[in-house]
């Protein structure tokens, strides 16, 4: 793993004191007062290349003016019908924090279905949820517990996941790629819990092809991970499929205060109720999705998911489960 030097940082520095007035504003939503923190992670992505480094972060940055990314928290998903079915069919939450301080983002990734509204939805919203966290849930842990914190974890939860979930590819190679080019370095750490045979002998083939940086990062825990996770956070931050008892866990149906993926918990409230304010400050809302470029470069994150994917088809023909890609309806038209 490539180290950062102070000399590095120095350069990057330098390079972008030369950009354009509407790039270092942009800069500014993006760094939150600390720039250093963004130059180490656009670094560490680009293997310690400053040139690399730096082209990376000029072209976040142009893709964050070309599509107003700092004023997509001022665009509310309404009507609260479609966002709640939104939020039911994306599953993600924040149950609570680490004993460190980091934030901990539960997925879904086997109960997710993505099958409510366009892909161009559920972009606006995983967008809006990273832009949440950078501006506002990092500052006030960042104050909370006392000492600069700048990242999260993520757990995600397998149950239900299926052969059938190749359906959502594209989707997820769509939110990768932003992640990787524009969110880079902002998770320590990937927790897999309640994992499938499928997906634990997948994993057996996809973790040595992973890069060592992001290979550390992940780990499969036996079962719902509940004594693994009750190591680095307290049972109150565990998410709700972590807590039930006996094997895997499936869609929740008790408290909605505890259940982290609903739009009745209190993280979820928190953060349309923001969005809602920003929106009356600025302008009328009007509906409609934000529709966002989608990058087309490969990334690690998408080469993550396509052979994992890959791996799926494999492991389903060998078990008579055929099932190819080609015929599996992973665009989605939805208006």
């Amino acid at each position: 793993m490539c180290v950062i030097s102070e000399e590095m940082i120095t350069q990057f520095e330098a390079l972008m004191e030369q950009i354009d007035e509407a790039l270092k504003t942009t800069f500014k939503n993006v760094h939150q007062g600390c720039p250093r923190d963004t130059y180490l992670r656009f670094l560490t992505a680009r293997e310690g290349n400053v040139e690399k480094a730096h082209t990376m972060l000029v072209d976040s940055l142009s893709w964050r003016i070309k599509n107003e990314i700092d004023d997509i928290l001022a665009k509310p998903i309404i009507p609260t019908e479609r966002y709640r079915a939104i939020r039911d069919s994306q599953l993600i939450g924040l149950p609570g924090y680490t004993r460190e301080g980091l934030p901990v983002f539960a997925f879904g990734a086997g109960l997710s279905t993505f099958d409510k509204a366009s892909v161009h939805y559920y972009v606006q919203s995983h967008i809006q949820i990273n832009e949440y966290r950078d501006r506002v849930v990092l500052p006030a842990a960042t104050k909370m517990y006392g000492k600069h914190i700048n990242k999260s974890l993520k757990v995600l939860d397998m149950t239900g996941l299926k052969l059938s979930a190749l359906n959502q590819i594209k989707l997820l190679t769509i939110i990768s790629s932003i992640d990787d080019l524009n969110y880079p370095e902002k998770v320590v750490a990937y927790y897999i819990v309640n994992a499938p045979y499928i997906f634990s002998a997948c994993w057996k083939v996809v973790k040595p092809l992973l890069q060592e940086r992001t290979r550390k990062k992940v780990q499969v825990l036996s079962g719902r991970g509940k004594d693994d996770l009750l190591k680095i956070m307290d049972y109150s931050s565990l998410p709700h499929f972590c807590r039930r008892e006996g094997s895997g866990s499936s869609r929740y149906s008790g408290s909605s205060n505890e259940n982290c993926y609903s739009l009745d918990h209190p993280f979820h409230q928190k953060l349309y109720d923001y969005i809602k304010q920003q929106a009356l400050l600025r302008r009328p809302v009007r509906q409609g999705s934000v529709h966002v470029d989608f990058p087309d470069a490969v990334t690690e994150g998408t080469e993550f998911v396509q052979t994992l994917a890959s791996e799926f088809q494999k492991f389903g023909k060998q078990n008579g489960l055929a099932q190819s890609l080609d015929d599996l309806n992973i665009d989605d038209h939805r208006a």
